[in-house]
């Protein structure tokens, strides 16, 4: 079996820029919902004292994730803020005093073994920070070690523009060690593979040094082929093992976790300091000075833009993420959140979608699709609300990492068709389970 992809522009202007720390702003504004699950449930009010890494909100659910403050000052109080899917959550908005003052209860995590482990990074409020936003402790969470075989470590960063995982793996290569030695002691695996696209010599160079210092460590590297980094796509190509439908990485003995993520887990356990910034690349067509940064989670996405010299001209769309999976932002008062490895503003020209014309039929998008999907049948089967049709075509196997559109020479909008057609499908597979 091959899997397919896309070659895309890889515009990694910032790969060459450490990240510049951005000074606190005048007031953070952080949302309870920045993770897959529920959202967090805030445990301050307003008025109260907060210092940097204090405990604001706690998870509320398994599938869950506590919040810290990324500032020193009072909360200002508690509002509602709409969230990239269009929902409204609870957002906590801090005003900073500018000290940025670490709260004092700020202590070592006591890990020993497993559960301590798993705890630790429960509580670090750690989640995937190549964008996926998953509780990364779940992914540990086991009964039996041995079905742990090796940890794939997510180094692709196959998104145009994105270098922030690159900036990691430069400057931060020995919290990245200590994370696999934490991993190896904690979850008894043995067997590491970074798995790193062709494009970054600069961190395959850092990453092979590492690997040769560390024992179980292998530098996979990869074709810079578009989308490498999707999960199910980096484990066959790094292992060759194909994840079945509806299951897991486990299911064949992988743990896939993101470079930058493995690093933080590291800086915690030797800091105590939970999740409370971000490595954000600030990049696109609009943005005057393309780089990275550092930035405390609740920042403004104006602000952010401000930092890198303002825009050249009003952006015409502003994207959390990447041009192929990104998200666009509701305003520009949208914050930094903990899965934010990007902000990408385009201009007019970037931005302008091109002119959609009827299907040829070529079948570019299904010859394209990771998973072998079959886009135009998909589409057609949603126009005609045919819920059992898009179940046999396994829409829900969808990664939505937008090869399709991509690639279709109608310019179709077939990943956001796709996007529908889930929505579909799972509305109809509830109703079969309540009975209706």
């Amino acid at each position: 079996m091959k899997l397919h992809g896309i070659h895309v522009p890889h515009k990694k202007n910032t790969a060459h820029l450490p990240p510049v720390r951005l000074e606190p702003p005048k007031t953070v504004a952080i949302p309870m919902s920045m993770h897959i699950g529920r959202p967090a449930k805030p445990v301050v009010k307003r008025g109260d004292e907060v210092k940097v890494g204090t405990l604001i909100a706690e998870a509320d659910g398994y599938i869950s994730a506590p919040i810290h403050s990324s500032v020193s000052g009072k909360v200002q109080k508690i509002d509602e803020i709409t969230i990239m899917n269009g929902s409204k959550v609870p957002c906590i908005l801090i005003d900073s005093d500018g000290l940025q003052t670490p709260d004092e209860s700020i202590t070592l995590p006591g890990v020993h073994d497993l559960d301590s482990f798993i705890d630790a990074v429960k509580n670090s409020g750690s989640v995937g920070l190549g964008g996926a936003g998953f509780p990364t402790f779940v992914k540990f969470v086991t009964k039996d070690l041995s079905v742990f075989k090796y940890v794939i470590i997510n180094a692709a960063e196959c998104e145009p523009y994105i270098t922030s995982d690159t900036r990691t793996m430069l400057d931060r290569t020995d919290s990245i060690r200590k994370g696999i030695e934490a991993m190896k002691k904690y979850l008894g695996v043995k067997t590491f593979i970074i798995g790193i696209e062709d494009n970054k010599p600069e961190a395959i160079a850092k990453m092979k040094e590492l690997a040769s210092q560390t024992d179980g460590v292998t530098v996979k590297v990869l074709p810079a082929m578009y989308p490498q980094g999707g999960e199910k796509v980096l484990i066959y190509n790094c292992t060759g093992k194909i994840v079945p439908k509806g299951g897991l990485p486990l299911d064949v003995g992988a743990i896939v976790i993101n470079v930058t993520t493995l690093a933080f887990i590291a800086e915690y356990l030797e800091t105590g300091m939970p999740l409370v910034e971000k490595c954000v690349t600030v990049d696109g067509s609009a943005v005057k000075e393309p780089k990275n940064v550092i930035a405390p989670i609740g920042m403004s996405i104006a602000d952010l833009l401000e930092a890198a010299g303002g825009c050249r001209e009003e952006p015409a769309k502003v994207l959390y993420g990447g041009p192929m999976m990104g998200i666009a932002v509701p305003t520009l008062d949208s914050p930094v959140l903990k899965n934010t490895n990007a902000i990408v503003a385009m201009d007019r020209r970037e931005a302008k979608p091109p002119r959609t014309t009827p299907c040829i039929n070529c079948g570019s998008c299904i010859n394209h699709c990771p998973l072998k999907l079959d886009p135009r049948e998909i589409a057609i089967s949603y126009k005609m609300n045919d819920a059992e049709s898009l179940e046999k075509l396994c829409v829900d196997l969808c990664m939505e990492c937008g090869c399709c559109s991509y690639i279709c020479p109608a310019h179709r909008p077939l990943v956001q068709t796709n996007k529908l057609a889930k929505f579909v499908l799972r509305q109809y597979q509830n109703s079969k389970k309540e009975g209706k």
